[in-house]
């Protein structure tokens, strides 16, 4: 900006993304998202948490914070106003999973053979035998650690619709596994 006069060259550019790419991603605020009654209600629980016990007491060390004056040198003041700021994020995530909220009982479907969501699955490593078990759920229940599989994984997305004795290739960070479904079992 020269002489206080704006240019072409120091206007913001306009958004760049075409109109298909701004629409894909309102549809995806719109779709659901499929959990277990359980996870939902693991959500449910977490957000009362965040709005009865989290975000009071943030509220409360904000207020202590202040009483320490000078808010421009405060680093509590500054600590506790950036934690109110995640909160508030994580509030509006975990509201919003709520509400997209498919609930999928996996035991009210009646076909166990194949996988799908909420079971579980017992695969064989072809190239070393390694066993595995898996039991497909939500993204927001997902522990890959604890043999929780997020729907929307590599692995997950190819074991759907497959049968015991079924081999599945699954392009992985790691490289390309192939699997063998040894048992499909269905949620307790």
């Amino acid at each position: 900006m020269a002489d206080g006069v704006m240019t072409a060259s120091t206007l913001r550019p306009r958004e760049t993304r075409s109109p298909a790419s701004r629409a894909h991603k309102v549809r995806t605020m719109n779709d659901k998202v499929p959990m277990t009654p359980r996870g939902f209600e693991l959500l449910k629980e977490e957000l009362t948490r965040l709005k009865t016990v989290e975000r009071p007491a943030n509220v409360r060390d904000i207020e202590v914070a202040r009483e320490h004056g000078d808010l421009s040198e405060n680093a509590e003041y500054h600590a506790a106003k950036e934690k109110q700021g995640q909160l508030n994020g994580r509030i509006e995530y975990v509201e919003d999973r709520i509400a997209r909220a498919q609930v999928i009982d996996p035991t009210a479907v009646a076909e166990e053979d194949r996988v799908r969501f909420g079971m579980t699955v017992l695969l064989s490593d072809t190239e070393n035998g390694e066993e595995v078990r898996y039991t497909i759920v939500g993204e927001d229940e997902a522990d890959a650690s604890s043999g929780l599989l997020s729907v929307t994984s590599p692995v997950a997305r190819a074991l759907m619709g497959k049968e015991v004795d079924d081999e599945v290739t699954v392009r992985v960070p790691k490289g390309t596994r192939i699997f063998e479904v040894l048992e499909v079992l269905a949620p307790a």
